[in-house]
C-alpha cells in the first residue's frame, strides 16, 4: 500500500535539530512540520503560534510557507534551527 502523499508542501525544507544529539529531521511539509512540533518538550511562545499555524494551513486557512516560516521561528526560539 502507498502512503499518502502529502498535500501541503512547502520548499525549501526546514532542517532542525532533534532530540536525539547529532541527528537533524529536515521538514518538507505543514504534516512533518505538526508532528516535530508535538515531539517538543518546551512549548514557548513561537512553538504556540507554530502549532496554531500548521492547524490552518492543514484547514485550508493559511499557506504551508505560513507555516514554514512559523516552524523556523519556533525552532530558533528553541535553538534548534539548523
Amino acid at each position: 500500500m502507498t502512503p499518502p502523499v502529502s498535500l501541503h508542501r512547502f520548499s525549501p525544507p526546514v532542517v532542525i535539530n532533534t532530540s536525539t544529539p547529532g541527528i537533524r529531521y529536515e521538514c518538507s511539509s505543514v504534516e512533518d512540520a505538526a508532528d516535530q512540533l508535538l515531539q517538543w518538550t518546551k512549548h514557548g511562545p513561537r512553538w504556540n503560534e507554530a502549532v496554531r499555524v500548521c492547524l490552518s494551513a492543514l484547514a485550508g486557512e493559511l499557506t504551508p510557507d505560513d507555516a514554514r516560516i512559523a516552524l523556523k521561528a519556533a525552532a530558533r526560539e528553541e535553538g534548534l534551527l539548523v
